[in-house]
């Protein structure tokens, strides 16, 4: 196994993570032709603003989640809610969103995602009640499966040259870590000095500017009138949404409305209805939304379930840690937000890193010890109690940073290298709505497990337990995926 050679450069989410393992020491390197070019330096800077707003729309609602349980008096369900409106639409349409950009035009669908995301940002800043925000929350991730998939697409029609798009994409996915990093920071800060709604009011002016840029680049026609139009797989997308969302409601609400009640039933087997006709619906669709013939290479599917799996512990991680520093330490939203910084950082420095172990000690051992970081890290924070000064949660916040950070470039790359360059792209958005999919479930499980068993830190415990579990289960899943084509 090759896992440093070079690939191709794709316009769907996903690949940038393949750009840092391939590439490490693109991302804060400068290219003089870059510079002269107005039109290549607009596009950059516009999608790179989409991304950053993204990205900061993931973490920086997690400082949040104490004032919003108070403003609208909403239990645990309701800010798990908050929390997965977004993922879930985010994960379920990242697909589609990458299609229609090809059809219709990347800009076209670019503006329309971004334009979308704006608007339900001020939605959620007006918000008047918990659905309004959730609505609106959803109305967001729909916004951000269209513009991210189709920003990497303006980045590659704008910069032909292999090697600058390289370090375009370097950029790009190095403010998209800043921003990650930065979320509950600048949320804590936010909410301090004006309240939990600014959160929100903050995306409408950096998605302005960003329609700004987008609007002077120039127009691509797509394949919509080129006779090149593949039918949208609709009935898949309708099977993939329901599948999901029925998942993570159960997983949800099923404390609230008991395990047994008739709604969580019924929730449990249209399920598996749900992932059952989608599965024989991509099987049979000329042009499926969820290529199933990617899994028949174990190393794709050691890696799609490898990025599942970081996004559920991380994810999971995040909110039930942020809400333990806001209810069981009292921290207020800025605390909150500095106290994660050990987590978050790393998350970004782990990125950077990844391309160079990688490059050194290959796939396998790395992928291995950053599954055994997350375990370590989870168990470790399982012995910090809330009344122990809160230096005993760093070390390990760190090794839980560090291994998100290393887990998804080092999956990405052996997994786009076992499809041809023509299915990269689709390849690469596959892995990220695996991603999507994973940090939604995480949430909706491990919040469930706080909101089920008292009081606050048994809940804790048990889903740092599990965790801790699936990051042990995950070492030797992948050590025999990966290693005999290594």
């Amino acid at each position: 196994m090759r896992a440093h050679r070079e690939l191709p450069l794709t316009d769907s989410v996903g690949i940038e993570h393949a750009t840092s393992v391939l590439a490490p020491d693109i991302v804060n390197t400068h290219d003089a032709d870059d510079a002269s070019n107005t039109a290549r330096r607009r596009v950059l800077a516009a999608t790179c603003i989409s991304y950053v707003v993204v990205l900061l729309d993931t973490s920086i609602v997690n400082v949040a989640l104490e004032r919003l349980s108070v403003a609208f008096d909403v239990r645990m369900a309701g800010l798990q809610w908050v929390v997965n409106a977004y993922t879930l639409m985010f994960a379920s349409l990242l697909l589609t969103g990458g299609t229609l950009g090809d059809r219709w035009g990347a800009r076209r669908v670019y503006l329309a995602g971004l334009g979308l995301f704006m608007l339900a940002s001020l939605a959620c800043a007006l918000a008047g009640s918990t659905d309004m925000l959730i609505a609106a929350r959803a109305v967001q991730g729909i916004g951000a499966a269209l513009l991210v998939p189709c920003s990497l697409k303006l980045i590659r029609d704008a910069t032909p040259d292999p090697q600058a798009r390289a370090r375009a994409i370097g950029r790009w996915v190095g403010l998209g870590g800043i921003a990650m990093a930065a979320g509950p920071l600048v949320g804590g800060a936010l909410i301090h000095w004006f309240d939990w709604r600014s959160v929100f009011f903050v995306n409408v002016p950096i998605c302005l500017a960003g329609m700004v840029l987008a609007w002077r680049i120039a127009e691509d026609r797509g394949t919509a009138t080129s006779g090149q139009r593949a039918p949208v797989d609709l009935l898949g997308l309708a099977c993939g949404i329901a599948a999901l969302g029925t998942l993570v409601g159960v997983l949800i609400e099923g404390h609230t409305l008991g395990w047994t009640s008739p709604v969580i039933v019924s929730g449990a087997v249209v399920t598996c209805l749900a992932w059952a006709a989608l599965l024989r619906i991509e099987t049979v669709h000329a042009h499926p939304m969820l290529p199933l013939g990617l899994f028949r290479h174990g190393v794709f599917s050691g890696s799609t379930c490898a990025s599942m799996a970081s996004a559920f512990v991380f994810y999971g991680l995040l909110f039930v840690v942020s809400l333990h520093f806001q209810q069981a330490r009292s921290y207020s939203p800025l605390q909150t937000g500095v106290a994660l910084l050990p987590m978050t950082v790393m998350v970004a420095a782990g990125s950077l890193l990844a391309g160079r172990i990688a490059a050194r000690f290959g796939p396998v051992r790395p992928m291995i010890a950053a599954f055994g970081g997350y375990a370590a890290g989870a168990l470790g924070l399982g012995f910090v109690t809330s009344d122990m000064p809160y230096g005993f949660a760093i070390l390990p916040m760190l090794a839980i940073g560090l291994a998100s950070g290393v887990v998804s470039p080092i999956a990405t790359a052996p997994a786009l290298e076992t499809v041809p360059a023509a299915r990269a792209g689709v390849a690469a958005a596959v892995l990220n709505t695996a991603r999507q999919a994973g940090a939604a479930l995480g949430v909706a499980t491990f919040g469930s497990l706080l909101a089920a068993l008292h009081p606050f830190e048994a809940g804790l415990r048990a889903a740092l337990a599990l965790a801790a579990l699936v990051s042990l289960v995950m070492m030797p899943l992948w050590w025999r995926a990966i290693r005999p084509a290594a």
